[in-house]
């Protein structure tokens, strides 16, 4: 370890900086239905600072799937190497280079050659063997039973691919989760009408996931903002990041609350594709509760096929795309969210993406009634989302959109105090 004990013992104590009252140690919402989550409570409890010690106490001894609790220490970098130097591009790809790569579909990027020069089919098979390089290296996967929890008022994961894969019962609290670079973003042409990157990696990512908690948490690009990535085709920046939280493939049973999502293209995506209803259709059941986004494009989030519960959230900075996306097959139940956007805008709020119905009540646009669904009716979208949040679970809603704003903006994300709304 790193830290001297003394250390460890100051943030045992700064942890939680508020104690925690009977409603902070168990969520809201749907993660609260069927047999509730409750993590790795009663478990073993590790300490980690290191990639490698985070990868050991996710293993727990040859035993993953036993309860355990694993408190992180300061900074966990997922570029970190055994030897604790960190990786980059060159270390997962040696002589890739991105310039090169682009040049291979012309000056317009339209179309892929492996002939269009001598090195296209050597930069093709870097780029595609430095992804999974990258990828075997920065992701980590929680298994079931497990609470994954910053200790202190400043444990971040840098880098990390987090994932879920068919865990049960995971807890992940009062951490700052800063989005990985994928240093080997693809471009595919025929994506849109002029061509598209596409990065890999999210922040986190759950794959058929059931009873999951995510609280008090900060998501974001961090130190590496789109804004700083190298120019690509038509003038527009390198898109190095994918989504901050996506969750798919039947995952069910999650609430997101208290948290942060923070200057960043596609926040979240509930649902994998159009196509996926054989796995996802009576799954995707997820509450997003008190969380506050901020200068975020799109996703916030965007839903396909699940009973998503949007409740007493605040959406605020430039103005969006969108912020709630109405996908196929959605039932979006939002209540008492807040939306500042300078100039207004009631259309920001909701974009439809072939769903067919959407349901508001009471939510507010630059502190005046936001008449969601009158916007969604002018979108072709009904009203009956065929659920009600109050019939399955209970849940206190702020009534006010200055109670909402000010309980938010102090309690949501990493090292905030807890508070009961």
């Amino acid at each position: 370890m790193r830290r001297a004990a003394a250390l460890l013992l100051g943030l045992c104590l700064l942890w939680p900086a508020v104690p925690a009252s009977a409603a902070d140690r168990a969520p809201t919402g749907w993660a609260s239905t069927g047999h509730g989550t409750t993590g790795g409570a009663g478990g073993r409890t590790w300490t980690v600072d290191t990639r490698a010690e985070l990868e050991a106490a996710l293993a727990n001894d040859g035993e993953p799937t036993a309860p355990k609790v694993i408190r992180v220490v300061g900074d966990v970098n997922g570029h970190e190497s055994d030897d604790s130097s960190l990786l980059g591009e060159q270390d997962y790809a040696p002589r890739y280079d991105l310039r090169r790569y682009m040049s291979c579909f012309g000056e317009d990027g339209s179309a892929w050659s492996d002939t269009r020069f001598g090195y296209c089919k050597q930069q093709r098979q870097l780029r595609q063997t430095g992804s999974n390089n990258e990828k075997a290296q920065i992701q980590l996967t929680l298994p079931s039973n497990t609470t994954l929890v910053g200790a202190g008022r400043d444990a971040r994961l840098l880098g990390v691919f987090l994932t879920v894969n068919t865990g049960t019962d995971i807890i992940v609290r009062n951490l700052r989760l800063e989005a990985p670079v994928d240093h080997f973003s693809s471009w595919s042409p025929d994506d849109g009408a002029r061509g598209s990157w596409n990065a890999r990696f999210d922040a986190m990512t759950v794959l058929t996931g059931r009873n999951i908690w995510i609280d008090h948490c900060t998501f974001t690009d961090g130190r590496f903002p789109d804004s700083a990535a190298p120019l690509g085709f038509h003038g527009e920046r390198v898109q190095r990041h994918d989504g901050l939280l996506d969750i798919e493939d039947g995952s069910d049973l999650i609430t997101v609350s208290d948290s942060r999502f923070e200057e960043h293209d596609k926040a979240t995506l509930v649902g994998s594709g159009d196509g996926r209803g054989d796995r996802d259709r009576g799954h995707l059941k997820v509450t997003f509760a008190r969380n506050l986004f901020t200068d975020i494009v799109q996703r916030a989030p965007r839903v396909r096929f699940g009973q998503v519960h949007v409740v007493n959230n605040v959406h605020r900075g430039r103005a969006p795309l969108y912020a709630l996306g109405v996908g196929v097959e959605s039932a979006i139940f939002s209540e008492r969210n807040v939306f500042r956007y300078p100039g207004g805008g009631r259309s920001l709020a909701v974009a439809a993406y072939g769903g067919t119905q959407f349901h508001d009540t009471g939510s507010w646009l630059n502190g005046r009634p936001a008449r969601l669904n009158a916007v969604a009716s002018a979108l072709g979208l009904g009203s009956d989302v065929g659920w009600d949040p109050a019939d399955v679970y209970d849940h206190r809603v702020l009534p006010s959109p200055a109670a909402v704003e000010r309980y938010v903006l102090r309690h949501a994300g990493a090292g905030r105090p807890h508070g009961r709304p």
